[in-house]
């Protein structure tokens, strides 16, 4: 007997209890509580408890599981968790997983994963058609919209600094300068950091009165830098932005790059994947013209976590990068089949793309269009509503599915307990935002899972 396998009649009893657990769950998120006060003692109780010698068996693991971990879990899959960018995964998911689990690919080079190899491509070639990019576009499944970004500024600087391979920056040479707005993610400023370009060489440029990139700014500190014997090398436009939701003008700013030539990167994990939408593309796009992008399927494609994507124009440049030679791990190329360690800095990798494959085939890509559609007019509702109602203020244009609000009147200490009512009462969870310098509240419709009444309830309530 194998002591790390399930008899016969544990595999039935574990199969039972899931399936159990998970209907269970999903009848039970509309009485849901979003944000569960966590069972401090019971949580302390599970760190203190030593592994055990001897296993616990199926039964007594789903109790725990049932116990502890689910009631001491916030809820993201209820239809008013809109804090975040982060929206409840696909209905297919928790089995796609499972069965990815079970087959534990390695997704590193294809004699490990050879189907898995095929849906990868097929995922990153229909993410690249939705974009706009070429056919000679490649990317790769990373675990988020941050690493996507790293590993773009990487192959930016393979591309635009000569002998980046074997010298790195460590050259007698001008610092390089990164663009970006002042909305932009955190995730520009730690690459910068990561990669050594230091935070000194990061440019925040101004925003407009929509809170996009300032394109004669970025001009202006392009033209600064170079006249300061500085290198500008990279500009990272947002499709989204995390607070408001703007779209930076990223024709104008292509036009900048390309003038200037500087490789552009857009970060579109929030917004880019709203190009599903015919009526986005005049909007973002300008998304086709970057150098690389970065989406996120965890998002708005609705995949467990997790599940970031980076694609590259010029795939070539990709694999540029990351490609070095390992003798244990050679094996033919195959004109069907990517190694995927050749793309990426990871060579152990899981099988990310199984979920947002199966999600696609059990559903099809109207589904998702439809949802993404569906929550862009909730925003919009939102935004409508709280226009019309006496003593709430819009904060920002509702452009994609984050609205920004004030209540007038309140102090930033009257807005964060605004916030606390709302989650303690069940009636949602929100965010705190700071727009123009001023405090309020951000709801993201980003939740597949949310409806008409969701949102009129959330505005009864604060009126």
């Amino acid at each position: 007997m194998n002591e790390l396998l399930l008899t016969d009649d544990e595999r039935d009893r574990a199969g039972a209890r899931l399936l159990a657990l998970l209907d269970g769950y999903e009848r039970g998120l509309p009485k849901a509580d979003i944000l569960p006060e966590p069972d401090r003692d019971a949580l302390a109780a599970l760190l203190a408890t030593p592994m055990p010698e001897q296993g616990v068996g199926v039964d007594a693991l789903f109790d725990r599981w049932e116990d502890t971990i689910l009631p001491n879990s916030t809820t993201v899959a209820h239809p008013r968790f809109l804090a975040y960018v982060l929206g409840p995964p696909h209905g297919i998911a928790p089995y796609a997983e499972a069965f990815s689990a079970a087959l534990n690919q390695n997704c590193n080079f294809w004699q490990l994963s050879p189907a898995a190899s095929v849906v990868e491509r097929s995922v990153l070639e229909w993410l690249a058609s939705v974009v706009g990019f070429p056919s000679g576009a490649k990317g790769i499944l990373t675990g988020g919209g941050s690493l996507a970004t790293l590993q773009a500024l990487a192959v930016a600087l393979h591309d635009r600094v000569p002998d980046f391979h074997a010298n790195g920056l460590q050259r007698d040479a001008a610092p390089l300068v990164v663009y970006t707005s002042v909305e932009a993610h955190r995730s520009v400023d730690k690459a910068a950091a990561i990669l050594g370009i230091g935070l000194d060489n990061v440019r925040h440029i101004a925003t407009d009165s929509l809170h996009r990139m300032d394109v004669s700014a970025l001009r202006a500190a392009i033209e600064q830098d170079r006249a300061d014997g500085l290198r500008p090398w990279c500009v990272v436009a947002t499709c989204g932005t995390v607070s408001t939701g703007s779209v930076d003008p990223l024709d104008e700013i292509a036009d900048l790059c390309s003038a200037e030539d500087l490789w552009l990167h857009v970060d579109g994990a929030y917004g880019a994947l709203f190009l599903l939408s015919e009526g986005m593309r005049p909007l973002m796009g300008g998304c086709a013209r970057a150098d690389s992008i970065t989406l996120d399927p965890h998002k708005l494609l609705y995949a467990s976590l997790e599940a970031g994507c980076l694609l590259v124009r010029d795939g070539t440049k990709l694999r540029e990068t990351y490609a070095f030679d390992s003798s244990y791990l050679t094996v033919a190329e195959d004109p069907l089949m990517t190694d995927y360690m050749d793309y990426g800095p990871q060579l152990s990798r899981n099988f990310k793309a199984f979920k947002v494959w199966s999600a696609l085939q059990a559903f099809g890509v109207k589904a998702f269009r439809d949802a993404n559609e569906r929550t862009l007019a909730l925003a919009q509702r939102l935004g409508r509503g709280i226009e019309e109602t006496p003593g709430l203020t819009l904060m920002a244009p509702v452009t994609l599915t984050a609205v920004c609000f004030q209540v007038d009147g309140y102090t930033p200490e009257d807005h964060t307990a605004l916030l606390e009512k709302l989650a303690a009462e069940n009636v949602a969870l929100l965010g705190p935002v700071v727009v123009a310098g001023k405090r309020g509240i951000r709801a993201c419709i980003t939740n597949h899972r949310t409806s008409e009444a969701d949102i009129d309830l959330i505005l009864e309530r604060l009126c």
